[in-house]
C-alpha cells in the first residue's frame, strides 16, 4: 500500500480528499461507505499514509519514513483502530474508553489523530450518542473515520455531522485486471465470471477466485448444463439432490446457470463467441444454440429466478432444484 495511488477506481473521490490534505482543508468526520468488500478498510489505512506521510509527493506516500512504516505495521500512535469484543455490536463503554475520553489527548507524533470505527453501523443508538460529543465539539487536530456498509443504520444527529463518501463499483476491466495480477495462473473463463460475480467489487471477486472450492463448482455447473438434455428422471433426480445439499453454495450455483444461459442467449442472437464468459465452452454453446429456442432460453431464465424465490419462501430446496432441472431440459 502507497496511499490512493494503489486505490483502483474512485478518482474523483482520491482527487477530492488529496487535494484537501494538500491544502489543510480537511473536515473533522468522514462516512466511507460501501457494501462488504469493496476496499473501506483499505482506503482509510490509504488516507492515512497520505496525510502523515513526510515526504508525501504527486506519486503518494513514500512508504519509508517512520510514520509510513508504522502506519503499515499498525504501530502508529495517532492512528487509533476501534476495537470491539463482540462481532454484532459496538457498545457505548467502547466508544468512550477509546475515543471519546481520549480525543483531548495531543498527538504524539504529528499535528493530527484519526480515529477508524470500522462497521460503524454496528454501533448501537447509545454508543452512537456518546460519539455525537465528539463529532459536535472535535478538538482541531482530530479527524474521524466512520466505516459502513449501510448507512441507514446511522442516526440521522450522526449522518449530519459527517462529510459521506460513498464507494463506487470498478468496471469490469478494472476487476479483472486487477485479479490477472493477483492471480496469474487462473484459467481466464473464472476470472471473466469472477469479475462479473462481483458486480464491481474487487473484495467479492478476489474471494471468488481465491476460494479453492469456486473451481468444482464452476466444473458441476458446466456438466450439468452441457447434459441436462441428455439427462433421465433419475439422473435429474440425484443432480437435484446434490444441489440442494450444498445450501451455502446453492445461491452461487444458481448465478453461474444464469450466466451460462445468458451465454448462450447471447451466442444465439450474435453468433459471436468473444463475448461469452464461459470461454472454454465455445463447442457446447455452437452444439446447444441450435436445439434451444429464444422462448425456451427465456423459459430458463425465468425458472432460475422462481427458484431463488421458492428458496427465499423457505420451499424445500430438492424440491426447488427439482423443478428447476425439468424445465432445463424441456426448453
Amino acid at each position: 500500500m502507497t496511499g490512493f495511488r494503489d486505490i483502483i477506481g474512485n478518482e474523483l473521490i482520491k482527487k477530492q480528499l488529496s487535494e484537501a490534505i494538500e491544502g489543510d482543508r480537511l473536515s473533522h468526520a468522514y462516512l466511507i461507505s460501501g457494501d462488504r468488500g469493496m476496499g473501506k478498510k483499505r482506503f482509510a489505512e490509504a488516507f492515512c499514509l497520505e496525510l502523515f506521510c513526510e515526504h508525501n509527493d504527486e506519486e503518494g506516500a513514500c512508504r519509508r519514513c517512520p510514520s509510513c512504516k508504522k502506519i503499515m505495521t499498525g504501530n502508529h500512535p495517532d492512528v487509533i483502530w476501534l476495537r470491539s469484543e463482540k462481532p454484532d455490536v459496538i457498545k457505548v463503554d467502547e466508544i468512550r474508553s477509546q475515543i471519546v475520553e481520549t480525543a483531548d489527548i495531543r498527538p504524539f507524533m504529528s499535528d493530527r489523530k484519526v480515529y477508524i470505527i470500522p462497521d460503524a453501523d454496528r454501533m448501537n443508538q447509545q454508543a452512537q450518542n456518546s460519539l455525537l460529543k465528539v463529532l459536535e465539539e472535535p478538538p482541531e487536530y482530530v479527524i474521524i473515520l466512520l466505516l459502513c456498509n449501510d448507512e441507514t443504520a446511522l442516526l440521522e444527529t450522526v449522518l449530519s455531522r459527517v462529510i459521506k463518501i460513498k464507494l463506487k463499483p470498478r468496471t469490469d476491466s478494472m476487476v479483472k485486471e486487477h485479479l490477472r495480477s493477483c492471480f496469474p495462473t487462473a484459467p481466464e473463463d473464472q476470472i471473466e465470471l469472477a469479475a462479473a460475480f462481483s458486480r464491481g467489487n474487487l473484495g467479492r471477486a478476489e474471494a471468488l477466485l481465491g476460494d479453492e472450492s469456486f473451481g468444482e463448482v464452476y466444473n458441476e455447473v458446466v456438466r450439468l448444463c452441457r447434459s441436462i438434455k441428455q439427462m433421465d428422471a433419475g439422473q435429474i433426480s440425484q443432480a437435484s439432490a446434490k444441489l440442494a445439499s450444498d445450501g451455502e453454495r446453492l445461491e452461487e450455483k444458481l448465478d453461474l446457470m444464469q450466466f451460462w444461459y445468458r451465454d448462450l442467449m447471447m451466442y444465439k442472437v450474435t453468433r459471436d463467441l468473444g463475448g461469452l464468459l464461459f470461454k472454454s465452452e465455445r463447442r457446447a454453446m455452437m452444439e446447444l444454440a441450435p436445439i434451444c429456442s429464444y422462448e425456451g432460453i427465456e423459459n430458463i431464465m425465468d425458472a432460475i429466478e422462481v427458484c431463488r424465490t421458492r428458496l427465499r419462501a423457505n420451499v424445500n430446496p430438492e424440491l426447488c432444484t427439482e423443478l428447476l432441472l425439468f424445465k432445463m431440459k424441456e426448453n
